[in-house]
């Protein structure tokens, strides 16, 4: 009986063991930026910074100019911004040599808009993260105006599916 007693303890705390489960901790599960590359129009394998660059979104819904999402970065070469994950169309206005004007308070610099289109997808992460968004397909398309300071624009990486890589290069 006292043999019997140890071996039923081992086999009891293996048994309690072996029943429990790993911690799902998602480490891996945001939706992906999208990496936007800045280059030289005259030489497009030179990276070019934009000076005082700012980047706001445009709310299609409502029509109106919403938050800031870059604010006053100083010469960045290239920005991460996100995409809009409920719609398939993300609206930026991008501010070169972004500044205040100090009586009427409003944006001054050269302002172009871009049109990211695109197509929704879902991959699954883990059981921890889930599903993930990612963006297939996606184009670019410019505003024309009078001053655009961006020249030409060239999707390198139709799909975001990380943010590892450039996906659109702007020429300026």
């Amino acid at each position: 009986m006292k043999k019997i007693i140890p071996i039923l303890l081992i086999v009891s705390v293996l048994f309690y063991v072996s029943s429990c489960e790993k911690d799902d901790i998602c480490v891996d599960g945001d939706t992906p930026l999208m990496v936007i590359g800045f280059f030289d129009f005259a030489d497009t394998t030179l990276v070019k910074n934009v000076p005082s660059i700012r980047i706001r979104n445009i709310d299609i819904d409502s029509i109106l100019t919403n938050s800031s999402f870059s604010d006053r970065s100083e010469s960045p070469d290239s920005l991460q911004v996100p995409l809009r994950s409920t719609a398939t169309t993300t609206m930026y206005q991008i501010i070169s040599e972004s500044a205040d004007d100090e009586e009427t308070e409003l944006e001054t610099g050269n302002i172009d808009t871009l049109t990211i289109s695109y197509e929704l997808g879902e991959a699954f992460v883990s059981r921890a993260c889930g599903f993930v968004t990612n963006y297939n397909n996606i184009s670019v398309t410019l505003t024309e105006g009078a001053e655009n300071w961006i020249q030409d624009i060239k999707v390198v990486q139709p799909n975001v599916e990380n943010t590892n890589t450039i996906h659109v290069k702007i020429f300026h």
